[in-house]
This record gives structure tokens, sequence and C-alpha cells, in this order.
């Protein structure tokens, strides 16, 4: 996961989230920019990457399943083939 907000705020989330993936803090919004999701405002389009574990992207989901994140992610995953360790 991306986010343009600073560190301390990323920590914050991903405890109170119970986070078990890792967290890119892209506060100077470089990662934003280059995947083309920064928007006019300087915030980040709430778009999904869905990268495998060979780095290739196999899809971008693009939308906010904010209410439903976890089961989305697990869903998608799943939909791809995609397995956990």
């Amino acid at each position: 996961m991306v986010s343009v907000d600073d560190i301390e705020t990323n920590k914050k989330f991903a405890e109170q989230e119970k986070a078990d993936f890792p967290m890119l803090s892209d506060a100077d919004k470089k990662v934003a920019e280059a995947y083309g999701v920064l928007g006019t405002t300087g915030m980040a389009r709430r778009w999904w990457f869905f990268i495998g574990p060979d780095g290739t992207l196999l899809h971008v989901e693009k939308g906010s399943h904010t209410a439903d994140a976890g089961e989305f992610i697990t869903a998608k995953l799943a939909e791809l083939g995609v397995k956990k360790k």
C-alpha cells in the first residue's frame, strides 16, 4: 500500500487496522505522480495496483473500497491466483 501521508500517520493507521502488509509513505508524492494517481488537490486517487510476486502488474482497480477493503483485497487476490505465503 502506498500513501501520501507521512511515516508516522501510516504507522498509526497500520496499527489501528492491524495491517499485515507493507506500506510505503510517499510524503513527497513522487510515487503517486509516477503511477498517475496524484490528483489536482495533492491527494492520491484511491486506485489499487495488484502486483504479483514476480513484480508484474496484475490488475489496476480504479475505485475506492474503503468500507470492504479487506474482503475486496482477499477476493481480488484469489481471483488473480495470488496465494498468501
